[in-house]
């Protein structure tokens, strides 16, 4: 699985968009009780019956295309296509998955890479940052983003299978500054809306922001509901921060 998501990624002019991808496994059992805590979370057993794990990977921008979007208060036009972009990347990577585990036997059910939530209370059916979380790639951030080993910039994906894998596991690390004890909150600082604060993620005001930004580019054609500014020109945009105090 690693191979396919690889090797469409670097045949999809990688460096200009992307960089390498990191993908990992958990077992579906595991993402069956994200449902404890979030309850209205799809379970995995719902859309597959038979699942045994879940694959996820993380494309990651590139520097490019973080660098882009640090000035201003609109989103930068290249990290409204990347967002758009990435999200069809993942679309034709989930597909060749499906059918390559497929012809191998295995049902497999493919997820959407975004709006896959209630918009009357914001919240998602199926969480790819929690799934990436279970599966070892990263650990969360105060914007609420994943922080993986290359930064928080970049998109999810994820599918439910039949077929088992060897499982990642949550890393035991902070990857998170400000959650290991350093003083940083570059995130907060960074978002200009007011949305994001020590106290949580304000989705409402910054679903507003998003539906704004998808307005000014419409001329894209497809949905850029896309901000990002919390996540650009921070420590962890491209890379796991090791300055730890």
């Amino acid at each position: 699985m690693e191979k396919i998501v690889k090797s469409i990624v670097e045949r999809s002019v990688r460096g200009k968009i992307w960089r390498k991808p990191i993908i990992s496994f958990c077992s579906s059992d595991d993402v069956e009780r994200i449902r404890r805590i979030h309850c209205e979370h799809a379970s995995p057993y719902e859309m597959l019956s038979s699942a045994r794990s879940v694959i996820v990977y993380f494309i990651p921008f590139s520097e490019r295309v973080v660098r882009s979007n640090i000035a201003g208060v609109r989103p930068s036009k290249l990290w409204a296509r990347a967002y758009v972009a990435t999200n069809m990347l993942i679309e034709r990577i989930n597909e060749r998955i499906k059918r390559r585990l497929e012809n191998l036997g295995y049902k497999t059910v493919k997820i959407p890479p975004t709006h896959n939530f209630d918009e009357r209370t914001l919240t998602s059916r199926w969480s790819h940052k929690h799934v990436a979380y279970i599966a070892g790639l990263g650990t969360f951030g105060i914007h609420t983003m994943i922080i993986t080993e290359k930064g928080c910039c970049g998109r999810l994906g994820s599918l439910i299978t039949e077929a088992e894998f060897e499982f990642g596991e949550p890393m035991k690390e902070e990857l998170c500054l400000y959650k290991r004890g350093v003083d940083c909150l570059e995130c907060v600082k960074r978002c200009p809306f007011g949305a994001l604060s020590l106290e949580g993620l304000d989705r409402r005001r910054c679903y507003n922001v998003l539906l704004d930004n998808d307005a000014y580019y419409s001329n894209i054609r497809q949905p850029t509901d896309v901000c990002g500014k919390c996540c650009c020109g921070v420590p962890c945009d491209v890379k796991a921060p090791r300055q730890f105090s």
